[in-house]
């Protein structure tokens, strides 16, 4: 095996999202230069579609496996919050990857592991990660809490996920209705109470 090709083995790309709905198509355009202008083609790919807040997604634990094992001595992501959205998270990974000397390149951020500089700018990156995610949920609370102040109900209809209040005149009604044979859809709207909960005070 030549050295361009023991290069690209032990070299791995990370791609990941947060959700089953979105794909790495806008990561991989990006990577796939970076990879073909460096002769790594033989790169080995993981991936995940799982939540940057944490660091335990299978792809990524495939990936620490391989590292851990020696197999792996450069990774290279898109940016550096494909890796996770958690400081102490971050800064753990890059501290590993100092330690088993495997170098990670961030082609977004500009970021190389094996000079201080890049070392440097990736824990104040993996900072400033963390607090955009911290920001953004924050953003998150206070719009709920404006949608509570206005009166917004929030939360699964009553009825259909949640007990809601019955008068014990609905409960003879539901009865009643139920003995003279009339179908639960009529009974409903009869009594304005969702179907759900006419099927519970049928069963009760």
């Amino acid at each position: 095996m030549n050295s361009t090709s023991s290069t690209a083995s032990s070299t791995a790309v990370y791609f990941r999202v947060s959700s089953k709905r979105q794909d790495t198509a806008s990561q991989e355009a990006d990577v796939k230069r970076y990879v073909a202008a460096n002769g790594l083609e033989g790169a080995t790919i993981y991936r995940d579609k799982f939540t940057g807040k944490t660091m335990n997604r299978p792809g990524f634990d495939k990936l620490l496996a391989a590292i851990r094992g020696g197999d792996i001595k450069s990774v290279i992501v898109w940016r550096l919050d494909r890796l996770g959205r958690t400081a102490s998270g971050l800064s753990s990974l890059f501290e590993e990857l100092v330690a088993r000397k495997v170098n990670l390149v961030s082609l977004r951020d500009g970021l190389d592991l094996s000079t201080a500089s890049g070392r440097l700018m990736a824990n104040v990156l993996g900072s400033v990660a963390a607090f955009e995610t911290e920001i953004r949920a924050e953003r998150v609370l206070a719009g709920l809490e404006v949608a509570r102040e206005r009166g917004v109900r929030l939360g699964r209809p009553a009825g259909v996920h949640t007990a809601v209040s019955v008068t014990p005149e609905q409960v003879k009604q539901v009865k009643r209705l139920t003995a003279e044979g009339q179908g639960v859809t009529a009974i409903s709207r009869a009594v304005g109470l969702s179907r759900p909960t006419v099927y519970r005070l049928i069963a009760a």
